[in-house]
């Protein structure tokens, strides 16, 4: 059993600052990533930011120059700082993780955020 708890997400202003937490607990073995993804109304899940077991990162265009997707290996914890928020980036955020061989991926219940104009 993996369980991802996300935290942080909320009502924020254009031009504000959120920083989401994910917490990855129970069978935690050889993590291959963990990332962020989001979903809007009525749209796809969508890559955030994704940083891999060696430290390197990607980031989808949409968090280019805004976000940074950040990790603490000892608490198996994933941080994503946002900045510059627009009412675009209004969506719930997924964590995931991805695991073994395999990629096997876990999703986490996700967090709602909220851009206001």
């Amino acid at each position: 059993q993996v369980q991802l708890v996300e935290s942080g997400g909320g009502l924020v202003q254009a031009g504000g600052s959120l920083r989401l937490s994910c917490v990855a607990s129970g069978s935690i073995v050889d993590i291959k990533s963990m990332g962020w993804y989001r979903q809007g109304p009525g749209s796809q899940r969508d890559l955030i930011a994704v940083i891999f077991s060696g430290g390197s990162t990607t980031y989808g265009d949409s968090a280019k120059g805004r976000f940074t997707i950040s990790r603490d290996t000892v608490k198996n914890t994933v941080y994503l700082q946002m900045n510059s928020l627009k009412p675009g980036d209004t969506a719930v955020y997924y964590c995931a993780i991805f695991l073994g061989g395999g990629w096997q991926r876990y999703w986490g219940q996700g967090t709602q955020v909220t851009v206001s104009s």
